[in-house]
Order: structure tokens, then C-alpha cells, then sequence
């Protein structure tokens, strides 16, 4: 009991978990080979199904994290249903999913634990199994949004998030209640010293619960907005609010040219009017998106976030690495957090890249139209072949070459639900009828070793036995007996 009890409460995961990450950090700092990865989940399932599938397939679960996913919460989550990434969703859901992917995480370690318990009882010597037993549970990188409101807010949050096990937190540098995903337009982003206070929230909310390693995961938008709600109050020049105003798009007026009421700044001596939206929103002048990306960066860091990330346009690692390496001209040591999402066109950008780099070595390249990459004409030739190594490469060389840490997937899970439902429904529903299931799905799930092909088990069905005859030995009315179905399963 003792050791299927490891982490009592949610507060000795967020500790436990926090004490990897802060390892695996240094680990990078020392050889960038040592990146890590996660995978979103939008339910406990998925998250318990992930971890068993890499202890299967690797043996071991270190430097593999799951992420959740704002966007996943409220595409999936969300008592109004199915909604755009904007902080519309209930923010309790997030704590709530939280829990629910530890309960499953946790639930995989009884079960796992369970089947070794009754192995040794049988006479096996598997102490050693037992005694050197890895846990599904691994750090959980937790999406806050913007904060869903002001730093009061946005600590409170974050305790529900921490209470529920969450190590690490990522937030946003845009305005909350216009908040928008990271790869659409009309991004809104709020001054360093705003961005700044929620960090501080965060970091509050650790230590007031005691999980002094905790991580803060501060993310800019800036590279794709061009837009802010609030010109700050620069107290000496040259200050972070002067340098977030030298950025906003003006032209030069005279004061007679001024209209009653508007807004002006003074730069060099001269009057300046910003540009601004009907909606009342300043706009950035154009060019200045990756110099506002490295000042967020730096500021957020040295304002006491432990990783950068950065939404960027395209995976490219030569582009990555410019504003990253920019970083580390003056916080040496700055990892990033980088999203390999699926918002993104892999192939096409990859196959671009490729085009562009054949033409640059000189290659002939007239059989490729770079417009029409994507055409499946193109697929196995010599540019796909390159481009799919370069895919391949591009986690470990983003790692090497512009200071990712950790490499995510924020919605792959929604994806692949969607896949998998379209393969199953074209078949099921067609002339394949049952075969559909079973050539797509348990044919696989059987031969491939998938936990879950015996579903009553993975829900708890044997454990439950186990618990009955504890606790009324003899009396048990058991479910695992010779009539079980899931008998029919043991022969792989």
C-alpha cells in the first residue's frame, strides 16, 4: 500500500515532478542532446495511455512530460462545448483535468504494481520489479492562458493548478479578455510590466504551497501581433515602457494638427501621434515583431521565469535560432519551450525549405514546382526524402542549434481521435462492416501489445477483484472467473 500510495496529494506530485524538471534543465545546460518532450492530452485516459505505451516501448519515462493544452481544454472540455481558443472556457476546467490526468497516471501505477504484488505472491522474484518500480506519473506543463484576468486572478488559478499537481505553468503576454490562439491573427499583448506581475503571481502561488522548484513557462506573442491595448508609464528613459512605446507605430504632427482629446507622445523633442484602431488599440510599427520578441524574453527572464517560448509562423531552426540566440547574448543559459504544432503545414514548409536550400547549393530543381510542393506527385522523390529527414532532425537540431529544452505537441490527441474516427466510420459503415474494427483496431491492438485491447482490466476490473477479496475474502463475488470474455485475449 505503501508504495501504490507514493503521492498522497496533488501538492506531492507538484513537488516530485518539479525536482524532474529542475534535473533535466541542468541535464540540457550541460548537453543539448538532452531535450525533452510531451505530448497534449485533453483526458486522463489519453495521458495514462501515452505513459504506458513509452514505458512499453522505451522502458523509461524520463524526459517524457505531458502537456495541457488551453486550446484542447476548450475545444473539448468546456460545459458551453466545442470553442475557440480564447480563455471562453470555464477556468476551473483546467485544475480539473489536471487531476483527472494524475488520477489516471496514478491509476496505471496500482495497476501495473498490482499485477507484480500478485506475481510475487505466486512464488516469482520480482522484488526487485517492485522495489525499483518507475511511476506513470511524470511533469505535467500546464497551460494558463493569459491568466483569465488580473494577477490576483491569475495566482488564484495557479494555486488550483499547483494543488492539483501542476509543476509547471505556461503564460502569455496577451491581453486576457482578447486573448487568441498563438497561431491566429489579432493578437493583443500587454506591457512587460503587467506580463511581469502575473509571472510574480505564479511564482507567489509556489511558494505560498511549498513547491519551491516550481517552473514558469513565460510565452510571447509578439512575433505574431501587431497590436496593444495600453501605452505604459515610462518613469526614466529607456526604461521597459519606453522601450515598449519606441515600438509603437507614429508618424510626426505639429500641435496644430492636433485633434481634442487624442492621444500624443513626444519623441526626440517632436510630437508624435500613434496609429490607432477604432477599437481603441495601438498598433505596432511593421518590422518590429522579433526585437519586441527578444525583449520579452530577456525581461520575462530576468523578471523570474525559468523558460522562454516562442510562437513563431513556421518551424524553421534557422529562424528559431536567430531571436533565441539574440536572447542568449545577454541570459546565457535561456531554454525555450517550442510547440511543434499542428497548426503549422510540416510538409509543405519542410519541402520549401528543402527547395530553397537545393537551389541555394545549385541543384536543379526543374522538375519541382515550389508553388504545388504539397502535390502527392512530389511524394518519395529527392526533395520529400530530404524534407522528411529534416522533420525527423528538427527536434535535435532545434535542440542543438537554438536552445529548445523541451518540444511539444500541443494537439496531436485531438488529432489523431479524429484520424482514427474517420478510418474506423469509412470502413465500419461501408462494405467492410465488423472487419473494420478488426483489422483497423484490435487486430492491431493484439499484435502491437496495446494495454488496452483488455479494456476491463485497464479500468480497474482486476484490481477491483483483488480489493473484494481483501475485504471480504471467501465472500467475494469476483468478475475475473472462467466466463470473463476478456479470457479470450491471453493468447496474443
Amino acid at each position: 500500500m505503501v508504495t501504490q500510495n507514493r503521492f498522497r496529494t496533488g501538492l506531492d506530485i507538484a513537488k516530485y515532478t518539479a525536482a524532474i524538471m529542475r534535473k533535466d534543465m541542468a541535464e540540457y545546460d550541460a548537453d543539448s542532446s538532452k531535450y525533452t518532450q510531451s505530448l497534449g492530452a485533453w483526458h486522463g485516459f489519453v495521458a495514462q495511455q501515452n505513459m504506458i505505451a513509452i514505458k512499453k516501448h522505451h522502458q523509461t519515462t524520463e524526459k517524457r512530460y505531458i502537456y495541457l493544452s488551453g486550446w484542447m481544454v476548450a475545444a473539448l472540455r468546456s460545459e458551453f462545448g466545442p470553442l475557440p481558443d480564447q480563455s471562453m472556457h470555464e477556468k476551473t476546467s483546467v485544475p480539473m483535468l489536471i487531476e483527472e490526468i494524475y488520477t489516471f497516471l496514478r491509476q496505471a501505477d496500482a495497476v501495473e504494481l498490482n499485477d507484480l504484488f500478485k506475481r510475487l505472491d505466486a512464488g516469482e522474484n520480482v522484488q526487485s520489479e517492485i522495489d525499483n518500480f518507475q511511476t506513470h506519473v511524470v511533469p505535467i506543463i500546464a497551460d494558463i492562458d493569459a491568466g483569465f484576468g488580473n494577477p490576483e486572478a491569475t495566482y488564484l488559478l495557479a494555486k488550483k493548478m499547483i494543488e492539483a499537481g501542476a509543476c509547471a505553468l505556461q503564460i502569455e503576454n496577451q491581453v486576457s479578455d482578447v486573448k487568441q490562439c498563438g497561431h491566429q491573427d489579432g493578437k493583443v499583448t500587454v506591457p512587460h510590466e503587467e506580463f511581469h506581475a502575473k509571472i510574480n503571481s505564479l511564482r507567489y502561488a509556489f511558494l505560498e504551497l511549498g513547491v519551491e522548484e516550481g517552473i514558469i513557462v513565460a510565452r510571447t506573442d509578439s512575433e505574431g501581433a501587431g497590436l496593444t491595448q495600453t501605452i505604459p508609464v515610462s518613469e526614466t528613459p529607456g526604461d521597459l515602457a519606453s522601450q515598449y512605446i519606441s515600438f509603437l507605430k507614429t508618424e510626426e504632427i505639429d500641435i496644430s494638427e492636433a485633434k481634442d482629446d487624442e492621444v500624443l507622445i513626444k519623441k526626440d523633442g517632436k510630437l508624435h501621434r500613434p496609429a490607432r484602431l477604432a477599437s481603441g488599440l495601438y498598433e505596432f510599427a511593421k518590422g518590429t515583431n522579433i526585437d519586441r520578441v527578444v525583449l520579452d524574453c530577456v525581461s520575462s527572464l530576468q523578471a523570474g521565469a525559468d523558460l522562454i517560448w516562442i510562437e513563431t509562423p513556421t518551424p524553421n531552426v534557422k529562424q528559431i535560432a536567430h531571436m533565441v540566440n539574440r536572447v542568449k547574448e545577454q541570459v546565457p543559459n535561456a531554454k525555450l519551450a517550442y510547440n511543434n504544432s499542428p497548426s503549422f503545414n510540416w510538409t509543405l514548409n519542410f519541402r520549401k525549405q528543402a527547395f530553397d536550400s537545393m537551389v541555394e547549393a545549385g541543384e536543379d530543381v526543374s522538375s519541382y514546382d515550389r508553388e504545388k510542393l504539397m502535390d502527392v506527385k512530389y511524394d518519395g522523390t529527392e526533395l520529400s526524402n530530404r524534407a522528411d529527414e529534416m522533420i525527423r532532425t528538427f527536434q535535435a537540431d532545434a535542440s542543438r542549434e537554438a536552445g529548445v529544452f523541451h518540444h511539444l505537441i500541443t494537439l496531436p490527441t485531438y488529432h489523431t481521435t479524429a484520424l482514427s474516427m474517420n478510418d474506423l466510420s469509412e470502413g465500419y459503415y461501408g462494405d467492410k462492416g465488423m472487419l473494420a474494427y478488426v483489422e483497423g483496431v484490435q487486430r492491431q491492438e493484439l499484435r502491437k501489445g496495446v494495454s488496452c485491447v483488455k479494456h476491463q482490466r485497464m479500468a480497474g476490473s482486476d484490481l477491483g477483484d483483488d480489493h473484494k477479496e481483501f475485504f471480504a475474502g471467501d465472500l467475494a463475488l469476483k468478475a475475473g472467473g472462467t466466463n470473463n470474455t476478456s479470457n479470450q485475449f491471453s493468447v496474443a
